[in-house]
């Protein structure tokens, strides 16, 4: 049985793969070219894509009897595989929750903070040699502890963004769904996204990515933002239209942006990158070497119990 990993891993996940598989570790960091996943789904019996492989409906109807029959996705989100096509073809698909949650959360709060603190600003200003010194009115951002937040996406990462926020720094938490969320500290449900736009200082995104959340934050949620809020995003980058956001930022409509994805990643707009109002990391959402080191357990852990016939513990329905 022939495994395929599609990028380099820590060398403690690299170390398991290769003395339990007959695996093949491709050294490039780019996504995989479409005949690569060609190749991948032909001449390897399991594959561990992550992020960027887009294995689409054309990918499998070029390769309609793959030899490849598991899909064990590195990462939580999976809108990069077309799992209909996949399962459609006789591929199953599985992926690595939980691994990521406090880590995403984390970032998710280094943003928030970042932003209305104007954190990144202030550093630029140091490392250039152009700071004069304190004064009192000396770069002046929003204060966090107590103000309300919004989280788009009460799932595992969204409620431990929350936890953050209410037991970490006391704000009221509000949240749209189509029903409300058993939890454990207090929180208000919102009827609707843009109503809860409206009513929030700091409007967090971690909803999945895919067609149904394509845009989903575009001119009119934009609008409806408070002129002092900030836009946080640690969920994927085409949740937010990322022309209607510069255009907000342009005009004033919101006060900033934290963003740790982008619609056309890893290609970042000039307009953003020379907004001293916007915090802009490089998808740092997981990366700690823990976490990409349990993530890389929880996949290879999934090609083991395929290979032996069982049912991957994390296998996408």
């Amino acid at each position: 049985m022939k495994l395929l990993i599609s990028r380099p891993m820590t060398a403690e996940v690299e170390a398991r793969a290769r003395t339990a598989f007959d695996v093949e570790i491709r050294e490039s960091n780019a996504p995989l070219s479409t005949a690569e996943m060609h190749r991948a789904l032909t001449e390897f019996d399991v594959v561990v894509p992550t992020l960027g492989d887009m294995f689409s409906a054309s990918v499998f109807a070029a390769a309609p009897q793959p030899r490849c029959k598991l899909l064990a996705n590195f990462g939580v989100g999976y809108n990069h595989i077309d799992v209909d096509a996949a399962q459609a073809a006789g591929v199953l698909v599985s992926n690595t929750p939980g691994a990521v949650t406090d880590a995403t959360a984390d970032v998710a709060m280094t943003l928030l903070l970042m932003t209305a603190r104007r954190a990144g600003e202030g550093e630029r200003l140091v490392r250039a040699g152009r700071w004069e010194g304190w004064h009192p009115t000396q770069m002046l951002g929003h204060h966090v502890t107590g103000k309300r937040v919004g989280i788009v996406g009460m799932g595992r990462i969204g409620q431990a963004i929350a936890r953050r926020c209410h037991f970490g720094f006391g704000m009221q938490v509000a949240y749209p769904a189509r029903s409300r969320k058993e939890l454990d500290f207090p929180t208000e449900y919102a009827s609707g996204l843009t109503q809860l736009a409206a009513s929030v200082d700091f409007l967090v995104l971690a909803v999945p990515g895919g067609a149904d959340t394509r845009h989903l934050i575009g001119a009119e949620v934009l609008a409806a933002m408070k002129s002092s809020a900030l836009l946080i995003n640690i969920a994927r980058g085409e949740v937010v239209d990322q022309a209607a956001l510069i255009t907000a930022l342009e005009a004033g409509e919101i006060a900033g942006a934290g963003l740790d994805v982008y619609e056309f990643e890893p290609e970042v707009p000039e307009t953003l990158r020379a907004m001293e109002n916007v915090t802009l990391l490089p998808h740092l959402g997981t990366a700690t070497e823990e976490v990409r080191s349990n993530m890389g357990h929880m996949a290879l852990d999934n090609v083991a119990a395929f290979l032996t016939g069982q049912q991957p513990p994390n296998a996408v329905t």
